[in-house]
């Protein structure tokens, strides 16, 4: 990949220290753009309007949302697990978009990137909560990518799994034997995705180079969504 891509760019990425955050940070800054890297937690609408406010005019906005996956079996869901994941994962997604595609649209230009989950796009037991939050993000995003295509607006998503990150796979889970085992078993790659090959191309889909996908999920996996 060529170096300085994302030069003259201002690039948000929010949850900034969680999840793919700080990966990001860094891979976009090498890369010449100026981030606002925000952590704030987007409840509501007004907290949204505030981060997009303050941010500026942005080129690119990354959404980075994380959340601790629940792992209760598919009969004990109770509504208040299903409410939270939901309005951590799915609820700031509309507000976001209301929020920063205005000054998109007026410049006729911009784009938006999920880091999304490819729990989405392959069953797995007591995820399912996690799940369906991760699979509406990706539904979400890909009508939005077709309404803003005539705009210039390029809207996709990453739909990763095994790839290093602290939210989902600490240094405590990946030193675990049974989790190398794991790894070896169902990753085709036999190791996870290092943080950097995966902001490396979020960075890309972030660029000009990117300019002629529409609301694509790249799955990021390590070849796990094969299996």
């Amino acid at each position: 990949m060529e170096s300085g891509i994302l030069t003259d760019k201002r690039i948000l990425v929010t949850h900034a220290e969680r999840f793919m955050g700080p990966a990001l940070v860094d891979a976009f800054r090498r890369q010449g753009a100026t981030v606002i890297a925000d952590n704030d937690d987007l409840g509501t609408a007004d907290a949204i309007n505030e981060v997009i406010a303050s941010a500026g005019d942005i080129d690119v906005l990354v959404i980075n949302l994380a959340i601790a996956a629940p792992t209760s079996r598919l009969t004990e869901v109770e509504d208040d697990e299903w409410q939270s994941v939901f309005a951590t994962l799915v609820d700031p997604l509309p507000r976001l978009f209301k929020a920063v595609l205005p000054a998109m649209m007026e410049r006729q230009r911009g784009k938006i990137l999920l880091m999304g989950s490819a729990a989405a796009l392959r069953g797995m037991k007591r995820t399912s909560t996690y799940s369906a939050a991760r699979g509406a993000q990706l539904a979400y995003i890909q009508a939005a990518a077709v309404e803003m295509a005539p705009h210039n607006i390029q809207i996709n998503a990453i739909a990763q799994n095994f790839v290093d990150n602290p939210t989902y796979f600490p240094a405590e889970v990946q030193s675990d034997p049974r989790f190398q085992a794991r790894l070896k078993r169902e990753v085709p790659l036999g190791r996870l995705v290092s943080a950097s090959e995966d902001a490396s191309f979020a960075a890309y889909l972030c660029s000009d180079q990117a300019d002629c996908f529409v609301g694509q999920v790249f799955p990021v996996t390590g070849g796990w969504i094969n299996r």
